[in-house]
């Protein structure tokens, strides 16, 4: 019995120390923990974290105070109007000037999951466009993507997207970036954005 109670107690411990390496970086009532690049709109509402195109129909980009190296992040999204935007890792931001990779978040057939480098080689991998049907286009969206090394898998609500090695981005650092797209007539909402250091 001692046995079974010590192994319960070690396994209990396990799942809190599990438990406390994943970190909330929105708490669905402000922007604490957040830096915003641009003249775009974010805000909470209803505890939602909402991106909006603006006046100046730019780039805009809300990005995390804190730099991540190796991580696993997952959030949800749902697309309103066109869409367009995306998640960066490893990215710092100039002005509204990017440097780093996103992993795509777009309307259907603009090959979300796939992974982007602004301001350098462009397009790096695309997913497949058979996989472009697990895009629910209006609804709610999980996307997970896990960073390690040189190694970068995106997955699209428990559909892997991409799995793709680069020393560059083995070489990058920054931190986790929300992006509206230029053009205006974009909004998007996210929600449970969740990350853990690996």
């Amino acid at each position: 019995m001692k046995k079974i109670m010590i192994m319960g107690l070690l396994l209990l411990i396990a799942q809190v120390t599990f438990a406390q390496k994943k970190k909330k970086l929105f708490n669905r009532k402000d922007l604490t923990g957040w830096v915003i690049y641009g003249t775009e709109k974010w805000y909470v509402e209803d505890g939602l974290l909402i991106s909006e195109s603006g006046p100046d129909k730019g780039y805009g980009y809300l990005g995390t105070e804190e730099n991540f190296d190796d991580f696993e992040v997952t959030l949800e999204f749902k697309q309103e109007a066109n869409g367009n935007s995306g998640v960066f890792i490893r990215s710092t931001v100039d002005g509204t000037k990017v440097s780093g990779w996103q992993v795509e978040v777009a309307p259907p057939g603009h090959d979300t999951g796939g992974i982007y480098e602004s301001y350098g080689r462009g397009w790096l991998i695309k997913p497949d466009p058979e996989k472009d049907k697990a895009l629910k286009f209006g609804e709610w969206n999980k996307m997970k993507i896990v960073v390690k090394g040189n190694r970068v898998t995106s997955y699209l609500n428990g559909q892997e997207m991409v799995d793709f090695v680069d020393d560059k981005i083995g070489e990058g650092k920054g931190g986790i970036l929300l992006q509206i797209h230029d053009g205006g007539g974009i909004k998007v909402y996210w929600r449970n954005i969740v990350v853990k250091p690996l």
